[in-house]
């Protein structure tokens, strides 16, 4: 396993990060035991940075967290979690109000089982007004790391140009790193369009979705990805041709993912700890650069094109 520093907080994260949101069933029911599992075949196989929030089935992915890292030493981990974005009794709900996150900081402690929060998020910044992201979100959220509550600070989102715009509103400081998905991954590049101007800011950089939420699978994309039908004709016409080279493209996703030394971490989910092995073999094994080029010829044009979050 790799471990890259994220931007100046001096934490080294591993290059594969474990996503908590399966934990949630977020993907499909899970048996509790075996996400437990699966968080502890990650931590005990290198992984060191956990990522999870309240919105993943609606509480139910940091409550299962929260079972899992009462075994695991604190030293072992770095753990990220947000704020914003929530969800009760199947309604998705919306609110970056200063109380509200900070509220929710100290709740989310509770369900995880944990005294502070390494990274803490402002999640999915599109769905807010950018303005009290800037104004009232993240002075709060401010506060906290000064107080010793939350170590660090950081904002989410699909849409990488959002991430820009809210850190060229605030104090320096201010954000220290983002978390974007499906932007660079074999079918999405997008993200190294930005790296230069986050470097310069010194803000460090998650990736998330190697798999760009199932378009990059040997199963396919669900039924409800926002991606084009096109694109997800292109993914598939990808994974066959890994498929017929003896290679899974998962197993290629998720290598060409984690080898940009430029993104600290890139985070995968699973709740099935099997699934969470092979991943970690999948990053420590090299990566067929020539596999790589003929997969994304097939995937063409389709590399530009863009979808809206859900």
């Amino acid at each position: 396993m790799v471990y890259n520093e994220l931007g100046k907080t001096g934490m080294k994260l591993s290059n594969l990060g474990f996503g908590a949101s399966s934990l949630g069933g977020v993907f499909h029911d899970i048996r509790e035991a075996e996400g437990i599992k699966a968080v502890h075949t990650a931590v005990d196989n290198g992984i060191n940075f956990i990522d999870v929030s309240p919105y993943y089935g609606h509480y139910k992915a940091e409550t299962v967290l929260g079972k899992a890292l009462k075994e695991i030493e604190r030293h072992r981990y770095y753990l990220s979690t947000k704020v914003g974005r929530y969800g009760e009794n199947g309604v998705n709900m919306w609110d970056y109000s200063a109380k509200r996150v900070t509220d929710s900081v100290y709740e989310s402690m509770e369900r995880l089982n944990i005294d502070y929060i390494d990274l803490i998020n402002v999640h999915d910044v599109e769905f807010a007004d950018l303005n009290q992201v800037v104004g009232e979100t993240l002075p709060a959220l401010v506060e906290l790391r000064d107080k010793g509550v939350v170590k660090h600070v950081g904002i989410t989102d699909l849409q990488p140009e959002n991430l820009k715009w809210v850190i060229e509103h605030v104090p320096a400081g201010t954000v220290e790193s983002v978390l974007c998905f499906c932007h660079y991954s074999l079918n999405d590049e997008m993200l190294l369009d930005y790296l230069d101007f986050f470097e310069a800011n010194n803000v460090g950089v998650i990736n998330a979705s190697p798999f760009s939420m199932g378009l990059l699978s040997q199963r396919g994309a669900p039924d409800w990805h926002p991606a084009p039908q096109p694109l997800k004709d292109a993914c598939a016409r990808a994974a066959e041709h890994c498929a017929a080279k003896g290679y899974a493209i998962e197993k290629l996703a998720v290598q060409y993912s984690t080898s940009n030394p430029r993104i600290a971490s890139t985070l995968f989910s699973s709740a099935n700890p099997a699934n969470v092995l092979k991943s970690i073999g999948y990053v420590n094994d090299p990566v067929d650069e020539t596999l790589v080029k003929e997969v994304q010829e097939i995937i063409g044009d389709q590399m530009r094109v863009r979808w809206k979050n859900t």
